[in-house]
């Protein structure tokens, strides 16, 4: 028996497991799937339109955001990571999906930076704790998800403004 199979003291059946774990998973799809499926059309709508075919690298990395989305989600899920970096994940899926941020998500797509930042160095942060085939088996967007880190983490540092990192980082201490 381990914890998650007791509430209030007593066993939970298996039948009752499997019960509450797909209420769980179909409550998690159904809400964060639309908030995904809508992000993504928003910002590539935006940049057809705004940046034409070429899009530049703010573009491209920030079509990585919804499948970031998604992993954190999965990875709040995941019963290989421990109770802290879940609770990390948490907090980071409410800080992308509420309305107020460092950059307001209104300002299409420059608006969305701040939430790619912060999942990346969310994500660079777990990954000291867990074993990154984790990352990878709940990764399902396009390439490796390693290598995104590592770029996003070196452009993030080399373009933005230090007192954004600085708030961003903040906000991921107060997490």
């Amino acid at each position: 028996m381990k914890d998650d199979d007791v509430i209030e003291g007593r066993e939970i059946p298996a039948e009752e497991q499997e019960k509450i774990k797909d209420k769980i998973i179909d409550d998690i799809d159904s809400t964060k799937l639309k908030f995904y499926e809508n992000l993504r059309q928003k910002v590539r709508g935006w940049t057809k339109e705004q940046l034409g075919s070429l899009g530049g690298k703010l573009g491209e990395y920030v079509f990585l955001l919804p499948d970031f989305f998604i992993l954190v989600c999965r990875l709040a899920l995941d019963k290989r990571v421990p109770v802290k970096q879940k609770m990390i994940m948490g907090g980071v899926i409410a800080y992308v999906m509420m309305p107020v941020d460092l950059i307001p998500d209104f300002i299409p797509v420059i608006g969305l930076v701040d939430d790619l930042v912060l999942v990346v160095m969310a994500l660079n942060m777990i990954l000291n704790e867990i074993d990154p085939k984790i990352l990878s088996d709940n990764w399902s967007g396009e390439g490796e998800v390693l290598e995104h880190l590592k770029k996003i983490t070196a452009v993030a540092e080399q373009f933005l403004d230090k007192h954004l990192l600085q708030k961003i980082k903040n906000v991921l201490k107060r997490l």
